[in-house]
């Protein structure tokens, strides 16, 4: 029954929240995020099993003491820390997806170094997404529990009230990067602890086809750091944003920057695509006059795109037509050529063999990519005339008075020559 009113409770608290759409996280008090629990058993073969339970919950923003909004539903009240969650939160509400889940230190066991720690405390993380890519938060929640347990993973029931403080933050404000050749993208990367000079490591890396690549690191304990792209002035207030100089085709992968603070690792993964939009041309102009029985190969080039998934259609239609245009069939295309930085290019080619009828056509290559809002379209206009009948008549009547020119030049020549050979005979 409780589990039917937490449900009923919390869609109402969600169209309230809703209704209130236009107000960010600083502005609310509490807003429903889902509680993703654990239990870890034994299975048949004697190997550990987690199990995921999906639980109704709140997150509460307020002050030691407080009840919580519903106590049929898994609470966490959030008090004031040196570490405020919701001023990394930008946006209205209604554009968040909010998660808690639990988190364990792999088994180190130490006392966080703010204000009330201790080491049998237990730790949770609260992930904020937009919905429209804009940013991903998460937040590391303390909770101390009222009495030392023997294990980090205490049994959490459904109407469960946890009081809990923000420890540290990071998030990223670049999800997903796209981006063109030669260009310097920033991929962000910020964070926030409730303590000064925590013991911190900051790193970079490149996932890409298997194969894990350090760009940079930095740690505070000796103050090195290796690689580039990184400012570590701005790491000392919690910047630790990635720069990136002329990216080519193997700039692209997941980037993941993290955050270790003992016993605390947090990590956010961006994902950076190239895509480099073609560039089309078409070997006519913008108008083509054909005689009658000639014919023309006519070529569209799309050139420097990347990736490889090009789409090039020739289409035919009557000047001002309302319809839909004819696709071409008989087009014909080269293989995908590499360019050197990386990039391809590809050719559609057809034999034009234009009768009258198909004078005032316009032909159109056009050329779709992921890289495009629109496809490029590249047209002209056909005008087929028929042979011109006075010239081919000027031209025979020329040929003709040229042979009889010839021939009266010619036969005195012949009849010349064969009288002085037959003098020579003599």
């Amino acid at each position: 029954m409780s589990v039917v009113f937490g449900g009923l409770f919390l869609a109402v608290l969600a169209s309230a929240v809703c209704l209130c759409g236009s107000q960010s996280l600083r502005d609310v008090q509490w807003l429903p995020c889902p509680f993703v629990d654990e239990s870890i058993s034994l299975n048949e073969e004697g190997h550990r099993e987690t199990k995921y339970h999906h639980k109704n919950g709140v997150l509460q923003f307020g002050v030691l003491g407080d009840r919580p909004i519903n106590p049929d539903v898994v609470t966490f009240l959030v008090i004031t820390s040196k570490v405020d969650m919701r001023r990394y939160v930008e946006g209205n509400v209604d554009m968040l997806q909010c998660e808690i889940r639990r988190y364990s230190t792999g088994g180190i066991v130490m006392r966080w170094p703010g204000l009330g720690a201790q080491e049998h405390d237990i730790w949770f993380t609260c992930t904020f997404t937009h919905t429209e890519g804009q940013f991903i938060t998460t937040t590391f929640l303390r909770h101390t529990p009222a009495q030392e347990a023997n294990q980090d993973w205490i049994q959490i029931s459904d109407r469960e009230h946890l009081t809990t403080s923000a420890a540290m933050v990071i998030l990223t404000r670049t999800p997903k990067v796209v981006v063109g050749l030669m260009k310097d993208p920033t991929l962000s990367c910020q964070f926030a602890v409730d303590h000064k000079q925590a013991n911190m490591t900051v790193e970079w890396r490149l996932q890409r086809r298997g194969e894990r690549t350090k760009l940079f690191s930095y740690f505070t304990r000796t103050g090195k750091s290796e690689g580039s792209g990184v400012s570590v002035k701005a790491i000392g207030v919690g910047d630790a944003s990635l720069k990136l100089s002329h990216t080519t085709y193997a700039s692209e992968g997941t980037y993941v920057c993290s955050v270790l603070v003992p016993p605390l690792y947090g990590s956010h993964d961006i994902q950076l695509n190239i895509q480099e939009a073609p560039r089309v041309s078409v070997n006519v102009g913008s108008s083509l006059s054909l005689t009658l029985g000639m014919d023309q190969k006519v070529m569209c080039d799309a050139e420097g795109y990347y990736p490889l998934d090009v789409n090039i259609e020739w289409l035919r239609e009557p000047v001002g037509s309302s319809f839909l245009p004819e696709i071409l069939k008989n087009v014909l295309y080269s293989s995908h050529r590499h360019n050197k930085d990386g990039t391809f290019s590809l050719s559609a080619f057809f034999m034009l063999k234009p009768g009258l009828e198909d004078s005032g056509y316009k032909y159109t290559c056009r050329v779709t990519h992921q890289a495009l809002l629109t496809p490029i379209r590249k047209s002209f206009t056909l005008t087929v005339s028929e042979q011109d009948s006075t010239l081919w008549y000027i031209t025979v009547v020329g040929f003709i008075l040229v042979m009889i020119i010839l021939l009266f030049w010619l036969i005195p020549q012949l009849i010349a020559a064969k009288k002085r050979s037959e003098r020579k005979a003599f």
